[in-house]
């Protein structure tokens, strides 16, 4: 996927494509977040897309380069972006994750191999699937399922939103 390159670094956002829905795409309000290693480099994109009029958003997109420390989750517990949702949703239930099952999804005319995590909460739907520049995606949507449709609506974001100012 030619979309799915690595960019040269960037000192005041991430050294790789942004993968999500593009702001103007989405009806509600969005907010970006940078996880930021000790050294400078960015560690992780999250964007939170609010649907619910300020009470909490309704999807989370994380984008993790290879190495991220909020890539390494013990087995059966949630993913990072999970784990947001559930904070800003301000929703202190255990969740845990049930099963993962990989499902083949086409993307334009390049295969997907998207990986759905059911979890003990189920008004929570979770997918992840690998770029090809070793970066993970995961979608984590509160009360909404994620269709095949909303691979078709991704792309890559503009550097200059995670510019500082």
């Amino acid at each position: 996927m030619s979309f799915l390159r690595r960019r040269s670094a960037t000192p005041a956002g991430p050294d790789f494509d942004v993968l999500a829905m593009d702001p103007g795409d989405w009806p509600g309000n969005l907010g970006a977040g940078l996880l930021p290693a000790p050294d400078g480099t960015c560690q992780g994109v999250f964007l939170r897309y609010d649907l619910f009029g300020g009470r909490g958003p309704a999807m989370i997109i994380g984008n993790l380069p290879e190495g991220s420390p909020a890539r390494d989750v013990p087995e059966g517990e949630v993913p990072f972006e999970v784990g947001q949702l559930l904070l800003a949703l301000e929703n202190d239930e255990e969740v845990t994750v049930v099963s993962t099952e990989d499902v083949p999804v086409m993307q334009g005319d390049n295969l997907l191999i998207v990986r759905r995590v059911k979890l003990s909460e189920s008004r929570i739907s979770c997918v992840q699937f690998d770029r090809s520049d070793n970066v993970l995606v995961t979608i984590a949507s509160w009360d909404r399922p994620i269709t095949d449709d909303l691979y078709a609506l991704l792309k890559p974001l503009p550097a200059e939103l995670f510019q500082q100012g």
